[in-house]
């Protein structure tokens, strides 16, 4: 027997099935602005991260959280969100073949380029507190000091201001373990106190730094000879690196090398652009 009656609406509905919706809304938010795809298995620590602000801001829950977003105070705390929620990981030299095959394989071009008078234009997008920014301007001058003196630089972008600060600030922890691994941050950086060190100013000269967020549009009026965006994209979905991609073709010299993480991979209509040139680097074909 069919009937056209609907069933009631649950007057009682689970608070997990209201929080999920919550999550679910924050997860759409944040996909929107930044790319980043909150998965399921990220919620936990996705609330965890959450819950203090929750505190602070004195919001009793995830559905409040929400509508907070959607009010007229709603942009600047989006930011705050993004800071929450976005992941801050590095260290000097990090996948060092990448480093090695700059050193080997693109530096001396580049550098006859820049001997030349023509200017040498690198990005480190998705750059984190600079440690890699700041790796391939000690890469570069422990192999051509000269550099200093040629227009070379390097442009170090990310979402997070905060970790923009710590670069600009060019302080971070160096245990001696690091420098025994990379022997080249004894030469370019300086003891503060204890493991604290100072980038020194030749480095420190050759590195801009800038927020940028990846999905917004980029300013830059120049191309870049060299982009590096390692263990970025892992975050996003498979949609939107495939947008990503061709963006970074679109900036780049002829011939200009991407660097990505070891667990990334060009995919989609940019592979016929990007030809493999090592481990997760490519080339980009005129």
């Amino acid at each position: 027997m069919s009937s056209d009656v609907s069933a009631p609406a649950d007057p009682n509905p689970s608070p997990h099935s209201s929080e999920d919706a919550a999550f679910g809304t924050i997860a759409s938010i944040l996909q929107a602005e930044t790319g980043i795809e909150l998965t399921k298995g990220k919620r936990g620590l996705a609330i965890s991260r959450l819950s203090r602000r929750l505190r602070d801001l004195g919001v009793r829950d995830l559905n409040a959280y929400c509508d907070l977003l959607s009010g007229p105070k709603g942009a600047a705390e989006l930011q705050e969100m993004i800071l929450l929620l976005t992941t801050n990981v590095t260290r000097f030299f990090r996948e060092p073949h990448h480093f090695d095959a700059l050193r080997s394989a693109i530096l001396p071009d580049l550098m006859e380029k820049a001997r030349a008078g023509a200017k040498v234009r690198i990005w480190s997008a998705g750059c984190s507190s600079g440690e890699e920014a700041f790796s391939l301007a000690m890469t570069i001058l422990d192999a051509f000091p000269e550099a200093a003196s040629w227009d070379v630089r390097i442009l170090a972008t990310d979402i997070d201001r905060n970790v923009i600060d710590v670069g600009r600030r060019g302080r971070f922890r160096i245990s001696e373990e690091e420098k025994l691994a990379h022997p080249v941050l004894e030469d370019f950086t300086e003891r503060v106190t204890g493991d604290n060190h100072e980038v020194c100013k030749v480095v420190r000269s050759m590195v801009q730094f800038g927020c940028l967020n990846l999905q917004h549009p980029w300013p830059m009026q120049g191309k870049f000879d060299v982009v590096l965006c390692r263990n970025v994209v892992i975050y996003f979905s498979q949609e939107t690196q495939q947008r990503l991609w061709p963006r970074f073709a679109n900036v780049m010299q002829d011939g200009g090398h991407l660097i990505i993480g070891h667990s990334e991979r060009v995919t989609g209509p940019a592979v016929k652009r990007f030809k493999p040139a090592g481990v997760t680097y490519y080339e980009l074909s005129a």
